[in-house]
């Protein structure tokens, strides 16, 4: 049995991604190898693999002590990534991005949930082969389509309107997001109703925190901002809408897109490289307000396109299914484990 010792604080922090791919991580293993892997969590003893989920500074220092095995880097965010979303003065921002990448190097193998991250590590001296992608998952047990009848029964339990055409949006409240964006679109549809599940998950550090605040505190009347919802009663909100919107101009491998693509949602998102390599234009894409604008008015007004987008995004939801990507795993942690005896 292989001794799989997991470091993160991920969870500390509500409302962000990376916690919830830790905790669907955790949940796939405990579920299908409980005779192959033995999950500890933040344990600091020895281990054939060690695997840092977040780049605490404890957990760093960690890397420096004796029996780690192989210790392995999840890799959420660069640098570059995390423009627009905190706020960092001049010059901690250098100072931590230089640690980031420091962490990185200190890891034996690193996992990517983004293909482009491949190239982009390299840029920063890191060797690709010691890169391998394994994409984000979510459990259906979670995140599945419910009965299109008893979308009426969820949304008067959460306060949505019954009668309009309802768009949701997921993540943390950022510039990098588009959440500013999504305001103007809920202003320009008057007729369509709006909810974005979320919060400001480190505050006032939030890139653009200043001008959301004010949206949030007094939006427009057809926009919902309930708050970051906790994982397990996300899926409500996602049942309770008939699309997923998220106008982000920035991403990693969001996990509120595979969440979505589970509850057979229709995806509109920005025009992204990324999007294109992972989702197979599975999806409805635009650049601008106008381009938003449009898509959502076709789709509102054209059954025959909402039902061929849901059909779309339950294929994208069976090929990060975690049926497919539990075998990935095993394998991944097998031979990183047999390369501490080599």
């Amino acid at each position: 049995m292989l001794d799989v010792h997991m470091f993160s604080s991920a969870t500390k922090v509500k409302g962000q991604g990376v916690g919830s791919a830790y905790l669907e991580l955790i949940g796939l293993l405990k579920k299908y190898f409980p005779q192959d892997i033995k999950v500890s969590i933040n344990n600091f003893g020895k281990a054939d693999i060690s695997h840092y989920h977040t780049i605490d500074p404890q957990f760093y220092l960690s890397t420096f002590f004796p029996g780690r095995g192989r210790k392995i880097g999840y890799v959420h965010f660069l640098p570059e990534t995390l423009e627009g979303s905190l706020k960092i003065l001049q010059p901690f921002k250098w100072i931590f991005y230089h640690y980031v990448i420091s962490f990185y190097r200190r890891m034996d193998q690193l996992v990517v949930v983004n293909p482009s991250f491949i190239e982009q590590l390299a840029a920063y001296g890191i060797d690709k082969k010691k890169v391998t992608y394994i994409p984000n998952f979510v459990a259906k047990k979670n995140f599945h389509q419910i009965d299109y009848f008893k979308k009426n029964e969820l949304r008067k339990k959460l306060g949505l309107p019954v009668d309009k055409f309802t768009i949701i949006g997921v993540g943390q409240i950022q510039e990098r997001k588009g959440v500013l964006d999504f305001i103007k679109l809920a202003q320009l549809l008057p007729d369509f109703y709006f909810v974005w599940a979320g919060g400001f998950s480190f505050g006032k550090i939030t890139d653009g925190y200043r001008e959301l605040k004010k949206y949030v505190v007094d939006p427009p009347i057809n926009l919902k901002f309930p708050g970051i919802v906790e994982r397990n009663a996300l899926g409500e909100f996602y049942n309770a809408a008939d699309a997923f919107f998220l106008p982000s101009f920035n991403e990693l491998f969001p996990m509120s897109i595979l969440e979505a693509a589970s509850c057979g949602l229709p995806i509109i998102v920005r025009n992204l490289k990324l999007y294109r390599s992972i989702l197979d234009s599975k999806y409805l894409a635009g650049e601008t307000i106008k381009d938003f604008q449009q898509l959502l008015v076709n789709l509102a007004n054209n059954q025959q396109l909402r039902d061929q987008q849901r059909r779309l995004s339950l294929t994208i939801a069976e090929e990060y299914s975690e049926d497919r990507l539990a075998k990935k795993w095993l394998e991944f942690y097998r031979s990183q484990s047999e390369l501490n005896n080599l």
